[in-house]
């Protein structure tokens, strides 16, 4: 088998945070008496980079220290709420048990800022199996610009077109798809429709193996 890797979003991939995401957002908002619905989080906020949210939301530009500084204070709150509730999208353990067995080399690349990474993989006993994972601290354009993507893949020393990328939004499909990979949807946030075509999709991890990501590549 040739070397071949798996490139996991995290948000909607690996633990199915937008829910927690949402709550902790309400409380950033009303805290700063800003308006919201859910029909603009959908829109505005799953899969989106925190730049592009809080300038959407406030109505003005937000960069530089402001962002920093917003941006520390809600995913404090994010990790906050969700600390005690972290757990995989089902069946996610098992599939990575299985590309490890099978030599394929495994990489995060998410949007969150690392520390929301970090929380994630310890509380969830990951960490060991990737050998790549990339916050939004370690690239200068955020997706569906794919250079979270192109750096895991160099990170991993894997060909782009090698590569599989798991993805569950618009940006991040779009960003996989912009590196020249496969791309799998995971629908645990939109409907296959919201997404561009991908090489499959997915509820979960159930009976997901090696196996069906070469049958992919054929």
């Amino acid at each position: 088998m040739k070397n071949l890797a798996v490139i996991f979003d995290m948000d909607g991939v690996i633990a199915h945070t937008n829910p927690y995401h949402a709550k902790a957002f309400e409380v950033f908002f009303d805290r700063h008496q800003i308006t919201y619905s859910e029909e603009e989080f959908e829109k505005h906020m799953y899969g989106k980079h925190n730049s592009h949210i809080f300038t959407y939301f406030f109505k003005r530009p937000i960069q530089g220290s402001e962002l920093l500084t917003l941006e520390d204070e809600k995913e404090g709150l994010f990790r906050e709420i969700y600390q005690e509730e972290a757990k995989p999208i089902p069946f996610l353990p098992d599939f990575l048990a299985d590309l490890k067995a099978h030599d394929f080399k495994l990489g995060v690349a998410t949007s969150a800022p690392r520390a929301n990474m970090d929380l994630i993989l310890d509380r969830l006993s990951i960490r060991d199996f990737f050998s790549s994972t990339l916050g939004s601290e370690n690239v200068e354009l955020h997706k569906p610009h794919p250079e979270v993507y192109l750096k895991s893949a160099e990170n991993l020393q894997i060909d782009p077109s090698a590569c599989f990328v798991f993805e569950d939004s618009f940006s991040g499909v779009t960003a996989g798809l912009n590196a020249g990979m496969h791309v799998v949807g995971v629908l645990s946030s939109h409907q296959q429709a919201d997404l561009p075509i991908c090489k499959a999709y997915i509820q979960d991890y159930k009976g997901l193996n090696a196996d069906f990501l070469l049958k992919l590549m054929d």
